[in-house]
């Protein structure tokens, strides 16, 4: 017997496989394809992340050598944000705009007019208006596509198209819904008040449910095709970072998460909804009943990483490929180069902001930037000028959440960030709190299995499945001499995008 999680990344799909002792018995993934149409959008065909989870599931079944027909229950994952737009069936109107599609400007100055304001809009739904999520780009495909949206009839995001594909149910869950700007998020219901005042049919949006909860069963034509049960349960699952949290055991106040892939995001569960009153973080529904989170994302962390490491380091990236070797490797080079470098890089900053940023500035034009370059700053110095600003742009979120009175005991990394001993400890640094790893690696894919076993009845409740699965591995503490070097250091990082903003709307 085994429980299936799915997760819809923007990279790939993966697939892992749970069995009832609580190990992980295989993960495989199949990669999707990006489409830029003009800088600044980004957009994906959602029939290839149905065919990326036929895919990674027939892997991760041979991996695990079980027959698929052995799956009690399944639960989804995804990428947040995202729209996709339906009408009588699967195939979507248009690609679905993604979380980073920078499109929207417009739309949302509109929606914070429509709603009365900034302050009304963050007391209506705990969240500002942003370019990333959902009710912009459902504004923006009205307005531009006008003809295509006459045929709309269902708006989903991409993990609850995956449901609608396996089931043909129309429903998503609360933390996912958290994430289109049109969710009651301390109610845990839509906001049918902004709803309207949008000029968006209610009819439109998928009914919702907690995370846990069963939400439709496998079809009998899915079942022919894959080989599962029909009537295997499918329960709601959660957004990425929600289902990434539960995969990380970060369900209970007093720990956070910090998640280093493409993008950076600092995660915190709470047990009341708390809302930013600058709107500098996100505050959602959790994938717990009666949990919300707080949390904030910066959308170049480990893709600032890998821009060196693709610019800079060109020349040896080529010889890898040529020798048919794995260019990730260069990532440990660049790290181990970084050392070499004193901490704060001789004042030689770096802004991580490759594709605008979210949290804390909100800021589609931003760019990055190297600042303070001199005559003395070698590879090294840029290589670790690179890893702070990530690190010290992740901790303007732990910062802010400090102010809002979150307790921080623990902090769990994860990504990138968490393969490194000396990344891990530049961020206990950073952060002043204890940075640990832990025995798993396979986030929101987990998570969404665990949802997966709570809503089968594997275990009662999340915490209880974490508490079994989870455990510390590594725990690195701070430095006092390095983290009262990086306290002066991170006041000169928070003076430079103040300083720049006007200058990065001017460059456009």
């Amino acid at each position: 017997m085994a429980l299936l999680g799915l997760d819809i990344g923007t990279s790939g799909t993966k697939a892992l496989l749970l069995n009832e002792n609580a190990s992980v018995l295989g993960a495989a993934e199949s990669p999707h394809e990006l489409q830029v149409p003009r800088p600044g959008w980004t957009q994906q065909d959602p029939e290839n992340w149905w065919q990326a989870c036929l895919l990674a599931t027939s892997k991760v079944l041979k991996q695990a050598k079980i027959k698929a027909s052995q799956i009690t229950a399944i639960g989804l994952s995804g990428q947040m944000h995202g729209s996709v737009f339906l009408g009588d069936g699967p195939k979507a109107l248009r690609p679905a705009l993604l979380w980073n599609d920078q499109r929207t400007v417009d739309q949302c100055q509109q929606i914070q007019e429509l709603a009365g304001g900034r302050q009304q809009l963050l007391a209506m739904v705990g969240n500002p208006a942003l370019t990333g999520f959902t009710a912009p780009k459902i504004l923006w495909f009205m307005q531009n596509e006008p003809a295509k949206f006459e045929r709309c009839r269902h708006i989903l995001l991409p993990k609850d198209y995956i449901r609608y594909r396996l089931t043909g149910q129309y429903a998503s869950e609360v933390s996912d819904a958290s994430g289109t700007l049109l969710l009651d998020v301390k109610k845990r219901q839509w906001h049918d008040a902004l709803i309207s005042q949008l000029g968006i049919d209610r009819a439109l949006l998928p009914r919702l449910t907690e995370s846990q909860d069963i939400s439709g069963q496998v079809s009998p034509a899915v079942a022919r095709i894959t080989g599962l049960r029909a009537g295997t349960p499918v329960v709601g699952g959660a957004g990425d970072q929600a289902a990434g949290a539960v995969g990380t055991g970060v369900v209970e106040p007093g720990i956070l998460s910090a998640a280093m892939g493409t993008s950076g995001v600092i995660f915190a569960a709470s047990a009341e909804p708390q809302t930013d009153p600058l709107g500098r973080v996100h505050t959602m529904c959790h994938a717990i009943p009666n949990t919300w989170c707080v949390f904030g994302c910066m959308l170049s962390a480990g893709g600032s990483l890998q821009w060196l490491r693709n610019t800079m380091f060109a020349s040896q990236m080529a010889e890898l490929v040529k020798k048919k070797k794995d260019p990730g490797s260069l990532y440990e080079h660049i790290i181990t180069l970084s050392q070499s470098a004193p901490a704060g890089a001789e004042n030689l900053f770096f802004l991580p902001y490759l594709t605008g940023e979210r949290c804390p500035h909100p800021d589609p034009h931003a760019r990055g930037c190297f600042i303070g370059l001199t005559p003395r700053h070698s590879m090294a110095h840029l290589a670790r000028a690179t890893l702070e600003g990530i690190t010290m742009g992740m901790r303007e979120q732990v910062d802010i959440m400090r102010t809002m009175g979150i307790a921080i005991s623990q902090v769990r990394a994860s990504g990138g960030g968490a393969r490194s001993d000396f990344w891990r400890q530049m961020q206990s640094d950073m952060y002043q709190a204890p940075v640990v790893t832990i025995n798993v690696s396979e986030g929101a894919a987990l998570g969404a299995a665990i949802l997966a076993g709570v809503g089968s009845g594997q275990w009662d409740n999340v915490p209880q499945a974490t508490q079994q699965i989870i455990k510390i591995k590594s725990r690195s503490r701070p430095n006092i001499q390095r983290a009262a070097l990086y306290e002066i250091h991170h006041r000169k990082f928070a003076m430079l995008y103040p300083a720049l903003q006007s200058c990065f709307a001017a460059i456009g």
